[in-house]
């Protein structure tokens, strides 16, 4: 039986994957990789490795988490050498790994996790500035911004509007509008800083800065094809920095 690795390929920039990570996708011999996992990362796999689109993005699923689940413990049985499933940013955070440890726990295959860098710490670099601050932001708090129906979660949005902190919305593109409106209508001034990042850490990076109150409108105006992360809090306020082409303001 094969050794059975989830790991998490960053936010897309290449020299962002830990060592480990890049050690096990050069000696891979199958890599299940998500939509999000860049060319340039999928390029440093062994010459050999197959390469398996299981293509996980927001609304354009092209297998379902059940399918994914059955190819992984399928080709964990079958391929000798390391089974690589490969996710972007770091599996742990909105990438569905309990699914699939359980898949691969229930079958009875070994696996481990490999940390990779989330889209919301890469964002915090591009943007040079700390999500969390003394007197300003003493949390974070990491959200989805859809459920797998596309709705908008049941969170606890005044606990959010009231608590402070860093709010690191994933996933939530599509949702920002009504997310915003209910942000709002629990209490949080509009004026509160908020910036969208598309593409984080890529060559194409994005950044659109703006206040909750405004960011919707002004994304939906503005948005590309890219992954989306929001960041929301005071800890954001401040000029962003002009640093073209991996920051511009879009």
């Amino acid at each position: 039986m094969s050794r059975v690795v989830l790991a998490g390929a960053g936010p897309g920039d290449p020299d962002l994957l830990t060592v480990k990570t890049l050690r096990l996708l050069q000696t891979a011999s199958v890599v299940l990789h998500d939509s999000l996992v860049s060319d340039e990362i999928l390029a440093l796999a062994h010459p050999r490795a197959r390469l398996i689109d299981v293509g996980k993005r927001c609304f354009r699923h092209s297998a379902t988490q059940a399918e994914i689940c059955a190819l992984l413990v399928r080709e964990a049985r079958a391929t000798p050498g390391i089974v690589l499933r490969l996710k972007g940013g770091d599996p742990m955070i909105f990438g569905r790994a309990t699914e699939e440890m359980a898949a691969l726990e229930e079958a009875g295959i070994e696996y481990e996790i490999i940390p990779g860098i989330t889209a919301a710490l890469a964002a915090a670099a591009t943007l040079q500035r700390s999500l969390t601050q003394r007197m300003v932001s003493r949390a974070v708090h990491f959200v989805a911004g859809h459920t797998a129906e596309g709705d908008i979660p049941a969170h606890d949005f005044a606990g959010l509007a009231q608590r402070g902190g860093t709010l690191a919305l994933y996933m939530g593109a599509q949702t920002l509008g009504g997310f915003a409106a209910h942000l709002l209508e629990a209490g949080l001034d509009p004026a509160t800083p908020a910036l969208a990042f598309e593409n984080v850490s890529r060559p194409d990076e994005r950044v659109l800065a703006a206040s909750i109150g405004t960011l919707p409108a002004r994304l939906r105006a503005q948005a590309g094809e890219g992954p989306v992360l929001i960041l929301i809090g005071e800890a954001m306020a401040g000029r962003v920095p002009v640093r073209l082409p991996l920051a511009a303001c879009v």
